[in-house]
């Protein structure tokens, strides 16, 4: 099969399509025949081995212990483990897996839910990580009610526009930051509320009641000025912070804080399993809301799709199609 590979960590430049053996699954997994392939801050991560926080957490000190990119998956089952009751044998199926920018990749059934018919795979490629990452940083850790005020730091993003779309589909008034070029597009997904994040200052607006700080530029302090006083900070990632620990010292320090002050700050560790995404499921198979595909690329153009989404060229996913399965 055909594989996108990156032997070494670096930039998309180290990345190569190669002729690879197709995975065979465990007991507990499912081989998936794959159609398209989400793009996200985690592959990225994962490819550049940057922070390094990323290799000492398992992943491969000197080079990726997994050398075959991709995370997110839409696909056709074509082989099930001998634990694996839930799928069969020509299923479409979207989730997460193993090496999925390549033909065939495995996933654990738990990480996998049926795709339904009116979605396409490019569109529920998007669902799982971005989508799956929002849901949780919105409800399950943000206890977001109908009628809160909400910041969305990083709104044009992939887990920003699940977030804008999902905290307008609860009655939620949301301000989305992003850059002047996208403006409109967040406007678009539903933010009341749009600011430039070169000119406008958030903490000008009245308090909000939850903060979803996926942009990671601002310190843990301005954050906390714009919250109200029983207000939540959730920090979903941060690029900023140097090579050692990225994001995480920021997100480390506040929890550190958050014992002792009146807001609650907080962070959190996606969880992947199927069972977490129901509710983005049913939004989404409802048309409540929609993945936001911006471009998708060929399976030999991944790099260029790391790059887009490196650079911020992107409104929302990018996705890699595969095979012309899709």
């Amino acid at each position: 099969m055909q594989a996108v590979v990156g032997e070494q960590y670096g930039t998309a430049d180290v990345l190569e399509v190669r002729t690879v053996e197709v995975p065979t699954p465990a007991a507990d997994e499912v081989l998936v025949r794959v159609a398209a392939a989400g793009v996200d801050r985690g592959v990225w991560h994962l490819m550049t081995g940057l922070p390094y926080a990323v290799r000492l957490a398992g992943y491969g000190i000197r080079r990726p212990k997994q050398p075959i990119l991709g995370l997110d998956l839409a696909g056709t089952v074509v082989a099930t483990g001998a634990d694996v009751t839930d799928f069969t044998v020509g299923d479409e199926v979207y989730g997460i897996g193993n090496g999925t920018f390549a033909d065939y990749a495995v996933a654990k059934a738990t990480k996998l839910a049926h795709r339904p018919d009116h979605i396409t795979a490019e569109q529920a490629a998007t669902l799982a990580i971005s989508g799956g990452t929002a849901t949780q940083a919105l409800f399950d850790i943000g206890a977001a009610e109908a009628g809160q005020r909400v910041l969305v730091l990083g709104a044009s993003g992939g887990v920003g526009s699940f977030v804008v779309q999902l905290a307008h589909a609860h009655g939620l008034h949301v301000t989305g930051v992003a850059s002047a070029a996208k403006a409109d597009y967040v406007t678009e997904l539903g933010a009341d509320v749009v600011l430039d994040y070169r000119t406008d200052d958030f903490t000008d607006e009245q308090p909000f009641d939850l903060i979803i700080d996926i942009g990671g530029r601002n310190r843990v302090s301005k954050l906390r000025s714009a919250l109200t006083r029983t207000g939540t900070l959730v920090i979903v990632g941060g690029e900023d912070g140097g090579k050692v620990t990225g994001g995480t010292g920021r997100q480390l320090r506040a929890m550190l804080r958050s014992p002792f002050v009146s807001q609650r700050m907080t962070t959190f560790v996606s969880d992947e399993t199927a069972a977490k995404r129901t509710a983005l499921h049913e939004l989404v198979a409802d048309g409540r809301i929609t993945a936001p595909v911006d471009r998708t690329y060929p399976l030999d153009r991944a790099a260029d799709a790391l790059h887009d989404l490196e650079v911020g060229n992107l409104r929302g996913k990018a996705v890699i199609t595969i095979g012309g399965r899709s």
